[in-house]
Parts: C-alpha cells; sequence; structure tokens
C-alpha cells in the first residue's frame, strides 16, 4: 500500500523537485520560518517548571492566613 521509505532508489527524474521549488527564492524564508517554529518550541518547553537547564523543582509558595482585626468602635 505505502512503498517502504528505506527502499527507495534515486532516480534520473529527482531533479525535477528543484523546478518547482527554486532554492534561491524557497531557502531563506524556509529557514526563518524553522528558526521561528524552534524558538517558539524551546520557549514552551524551557517555560515548563523544573524542565529548564537546570534539575530544580519550581519553588513552593506557602500561604500564611493573616488574623482580620475588626475596626475600632466610634466613640
Amino acid at each position: 500500500m505505502f512503498p517502504n521509505v528505506f527502499d527507495y532508489k534515486p532516480s534520473e527524474q529527482d531533479y525535477r523537485i528543484w523546478l518547482v521549488v527554486n532554492p534561491s527564492t524557497w531557502l531563506m524564508p524556509i529557514f526563518m520560518a524553522l528558526v521561528v517554529l524552534a524558538l517558539a518550541v524551546h520557549l514552551v518547553a524551557f517555560s515548563i517548571p523544573g524542565r529548564a537547564w537546570t534539575n530544580q523543582k519550581a519553588p513552593v509558595v506557602e500561604v500564611v492566613p493573616v488574623a482580620v482585626v475588626a475596626p475600632a468602635p466610634a466613640g
């Protein structure tokens, strides 16, 4: 059904892709799109707590209850 990718053998008509995709026109835009995609993936990956360059866990913030003082009666 689907051809095996590892059984690919070059043919004499492989050059035709370059007749459709001109490298002098499309190589830099494709490169820039890949750079933007790579930066976005790394930005998301490194923003996850505990998954950056260090293996430190995200700091735990403790919530301490504060006593509420009633206002003094007027008068």
